[in-house]
C-alpha cells in the first residue's frame, strides 16, 4: 500500500476529524508509523540545519509541530493497543518500542538542534517572550538536558542504549501482565454461586460467555474479582482467586516479570548515574512538586502510622467475626474483604446488593456530565460515529453552542483490554498551527450487565477518570507540549481526585442515583448511611496504597536492588505491613512503575494530589455551595485550562491562595481521629 492510500496518512474527512476506524487495518500501522518517523526526521533536520539564527519560531515552535503526523498515528495506535489489543497489535508494540526510543534519542542527541535550543536559553531575557513561551522554552531546554543532550561520546551512546532497552522491557512487562490477566479464570459450578448477589452472578455469567466456557467464571478483572472476594462464603474459592490475582506476573515461564523488574531498576539507576544524579529517585523527583525523596517519605509516613493503627484495630474486629463463624487460624488476605463487607452491613446497614441498583452506569455518566454542566457550562450530545469497538461510545462536548471536544467512553471489561482505568487523548488541544480541539478517551473495566450496575467505588472511578478528561477538554494553551495533563506527575491527579468529591454531594446522588428498575431516587436514609460510611475500612485502603508507594520509593532511592522481591519483602517488614493486607500493586504486576517510567518514584503522587484535592474541595464547602460559580471559574482558569503553562505550585496557589497541609487529607480519610 502506498502512503497516499494509507488511511492513517490521509487527511481525515470525518466528523470532528475522528480517526476513520472502519477503514483502518492493523497491517497499515507499521508503514504509517515508519512514514511518520521519516517525516519527523526530515522536519528535525530542517530545524537543526536552518542557516537562519535561532529564534523561538524557527526552533521551539517548529519543534512543537515537527511530529504532527507521528502524534496523530501514534495517538490512534496506542489507544487501541491498550483498550483493544490483539496478537498483531502486541507484536507491533514490541517492534515500535525500540523505534520510538531510537527516534527520541536521535532528537535529543542532535548536537546542532541542542545548540540552537541552548542559544535561545542563554538569550531568553532578550527574546521578548510571553510567559507561556518562556515556560515552553524552559521545559524544552530542561527536557533535552535530562535526556542527555549535554553528554557526549561513550556516555551519550550508553544512555541511548539504556533508554532503548528500557522501552523494550516496559512493553514486555505490560504484555506479560495482560497475558496473565487474560488467560486465568476460575470456572464456577452452580453451587459455587450460592451466597453471591445477583449482580455478581450476572457478571460471572457474562465473563463466562466472553471466555466461551458455557458457564460462570471469575476472572482477574477488578470489577469482578473484588465483589467475588467481598461476597463469596466459600473461603477456598476466595483463597484461589486472591492468590491468582496476587500472582499476576509471577507465575514462572515466559510471562514472569520478576527478572524484568530487576533489569529495569538496574538500568534506571545507570541512567541516573550517567546524567549525574545520585540515584533514580533524585533524577525523577527533580521535576515534581515534591522535589525530593525525603519530602515524599515524610508525607507517606505521616499517613502510614495512623493508617496502620486503624488497620490493626480493624483486623482484630474482623478476626473475631471470623472466629464466630468457626474459622480458626489468622485472618488472611482472602478473608479481609469478605468480613469487612459483613461488618459494613452490620455497622452501617449498607448492603452492596441494595446499593448497586442505584448506581446504573448510564445514570453515573449522566451525573458526571451534569456536574460538568453546572460547574463549567459544558453540554454533551451523543454522536453516531464509527469507533474502534462496539462497547465504545462518543459525545460531542459544547459550550454556548461552540465545539469544545469529542469525548469517548469505553467502560466494559474485556480480555483485549489491559486492567485498570485511564484517560488518554487521541488528539490534544493546542492553538499553534491552528485551533485544534481534543479527542479525549476514558477507559474503564466495569462488569457488563443488563443494565450495567456499578459499585460506589466504580462510580468514583468513573468520576475520577472524567476529572482527567475535563483537564484535557478544558485545556486552553497555545503549545501542545504543555496541553491538558502535561503537568508534573504529582499534580496531574489533582483534577481527577478533586472531581470525585462531586459524587459525594447529596443533591447529585438524590438526582442521579435512581433505582435501575423502578426509577425511584435513593432513599434518604440509605444516602445518609452511604455518606456516613465514606471513611469505612480506610485503614485497609490506605495501608495497601501507601505500602506500594513506599516500595516504589525504596526501589529507586539509593542503589538498585539485585532482587526486587527480597527488597519488597524488606520494605514491608520494616514498616510492619499487616499480614492480612497485601500491597495494592506488588512488584510483578506494578504496571504504574514498570510498564513505563511515568509513575516510577512517583506512585506517591496520588496521595500528594489528595492533599490538594481535599483542600481544594474544602473551598467549595467553605463557600456553602458545591457549584459556586466563582470558584468553578477560578478552578478552570488556574488549573483545568492552564495545563503546564506555569509551575504547579503557582497554579494551585493562584486558585486557593496558599498551599495545603496534610491535615485535610487525614480528615478526609477519617484518620485524624485514630488514637
Amino acid at each position: 500500500m502506498t502512503d497516499a492510500a494509507n488511511p492513517l496518512l490521509k487527511d481525515w474527512d470525518t466528523p470532528f476529524g475522528l480517526p476513520p476506524f472502519a477503514e483502518i487495518d492493523d497491517a497499515q500501522f507499521a508503514p504509517a508509523l515508519d512514514a511518520a518517523l521519516d517525516e519527523g526526521r526530515a522536519n528535525i533536520a530542517a530545524i537543526a540545519d536552518n542557516p537562519a539564527p535561532p529564534s523561538f519560531a524557527n526552533t521551539i515552535e517548529a519543534l512543537e509541530l515537527a511530529d504532527a503526523t507521528l502524534d496523530r498515528v501514534a495517538g490512534v495506535f496506542f489507544n487501541l493497543a491498550g483498550s483493544d489489543s490483539n496478537p498483531a497489535r502486541e507484536a507491533l508494540q514490541r517492534d515500535f518500542a525500540p523505534k520510538f526510543s531510537a527516534y527520541s534519542s536521535e532528537i535529543t542527541n542532535n548536537a546542532r538542534l541542542f545548540a540552537r535550543i541552548a542559544d535561545l536559553w542563554e538569550r531568553r531575557e532578550d527574546l521578548g517572550l510571553s510567559d507561556e513561551q518562556m515556560r515552553v522554552l524552559y521545559l524544552t531546554h530542561r527536557s533535552f538536558v535530562r535526556s542527555g543532550a549535554a553528554l557526549d561520546g561513550a556516555a551519550r551512546d550508553r544512555l541511548t542504549e539504556v533508554k532503548g532497552r528500557l522501552a523494550v522491557l516496559g512493553t514486555q512487562f505490560a504484555q506479560n501482565l495482560l497475558a496473565d490477566e487474560r488467560d486465568w479464570f476460575m470456572e464456577l459450578a452452580e453451587t459455587d454461586l450460592e451466597g453471591l448477589p445477583d449482580f455478581v452472578v450476572a457478571a460471572a455469567r457474562a465473563a463466562g460467555e466472553d471466555k466461551g466456557t458455557g458457564g460462570p467464571v471469575v476472572t482477574l478483572s477488578r470489577s469482578l474479582i473484588v465483589p467475588f472476594l467481598q461476597f463469596s462464603p466459600r473461603r477456598d474459592l476466595r483463597e484461589a482467586a486472591l492468590k491468582a490475582w496476587a500472582a499476576r506476573g509471577a507465575n514462572g515461564g515466559e510471562t514472569d516479570n520478576r527478572e524484568i523488574a530487576a533489569e529495569i531498576l538496574a538500568l534506571r539507576a545507570e541512567r541516573a548515574t550517567l546524567l549525574g544524579y545520585a540515584d533514580f529517585a533524585s533524577y525523577k523527583l527533580e521535576t515534581e512538586m515534591a522535589g525530593s525523596a525525603a519530602r515524599v517519605r515524610e508525607l507517606l509516613m505521616a499517613v502510614w502510622e495512623p493508617a496502620k493503627r486503624a488497620a490493626d484495630a480493624d483486623a482484630a474486629v474482623l478476626e473475631e467475626m471470623m472466629r464466630a463463624d468457626g474459622v480458626n487460624g489468622p485472618l488472611e488476605p482472602w478473608d479481609w474483604r469478605y468480613y469487612a463487607e459483613k461488618r459494613r452491613r452490620a455497622e452501617h446497614d449498607l448492603d452492596e446488593t441494595e446499593l448497586k441498583p442505584f448506581f446504573q452506569l448510564d445514570a453515573m455518566i449522566g451525573a458526571a456530565f451534569d456536574c460538568a454542566n453546572r460547574l463549567f457550562g459544558l453540554e454533551f450530545a451523543p454522536l453516531d460515529v464509527d469507533l474502534y469497538h462496539p462497547d465504545a461510545r462518543a459525545w460531542e462536548v459544547t459550550r454556548d453552542g461552540n465545539h469544545v471536544a469529542v469525548f469517548v467512553g469505553d467502560y466494559f471489561a474485556r480480555g483485549s483490554k489491559r486492567s485498570g482505568a485511564w484517560c488518554s487523548a487521541m488528539r490534544s488541544q493546542k492553538k499553534l498551527g491552528g485551533d485544534v480541539r481534543p479527542i479525549v478517551v476514558n477507559v474503564c473495566n466495569f462488569a457488563k450487565g443488563d443494565p450495567a450496575l456499578l459499585s460506589y467505588d466504580d462510580a468514583r472511578t468513573l468520576f475520577h477518570e472524567f476529572g482527567h478528561a475535563l483537564h484535557q477538554m478544558l485545556s486552553d494553551v497555545t503549545h501542545g507540549s504543555i496541553s491538558g495533563t502535561s503537568v508534573a506527575r504529582d499534580f496531574v491527579e489533582l483534577p481527577s481526585q478533586l472531581y470525585e468529591h462531586w459524587l459525594e454531594v447529596p443533591e447529585v446522588l438524590q438526582k442521579h442515583a435512581r433505582h435501575a428498575q423502578t426509577g425511584a431516587p435513593i432513599p434518604q436514609d440509605m444516602l445518609d448511611r452511604l455518606l456516613a460510611a465514606q471513611t469505612y475500612d480506610m485503614g485497609f485502603q490506605t495501608v495497601e496504597y501507601v505500602a506500594s508507594a513506599l516500595v516504589d520509593l525504596d526501589f529507586h532511592e539509593g542503589a538498585a536492588p539485585e532482587d526486587p522481591m527480597a527488597a519488597q519483602a524488606g520494605t514491608l517488614a520494616r514498616i510492619g505491613m499487616p499480614r492480612a493486607i497485601g500491597m495494592r500493586h506488588a512488584t510483578p504486576h506494578f504496571a504504574h512503575v514498570f510498564a513505563g517510567d511515568g509513575y516510577s518514584s512517583g506512585y506517591y503522587s496520588y496521595m500528594w494530589s489528595e492533599v490538594m484535592d481535599a483542600d481544594a474541595f474544602a473551598a467549595f464547602e467553605e463557600a456553602g455551595d458545591a457549584f459556586d460559580k466563582g470558584l468553578a471559574d477560578k478552578l478552570e482558569r488556574h488549573i483545568l485550562s492552564a495545563g503546564g503553562s506555569r509551575d504547579a505550585a503557582e497554579l494551585y496557589t493562584a486558585f486557593r491562595g496558599r498551599m495545603p497541609g496534610v491535615e485535610a487529607l487525614l480528615k478526609g480519610r477519617g484518620l485524624d481521629r485514630v488514637a
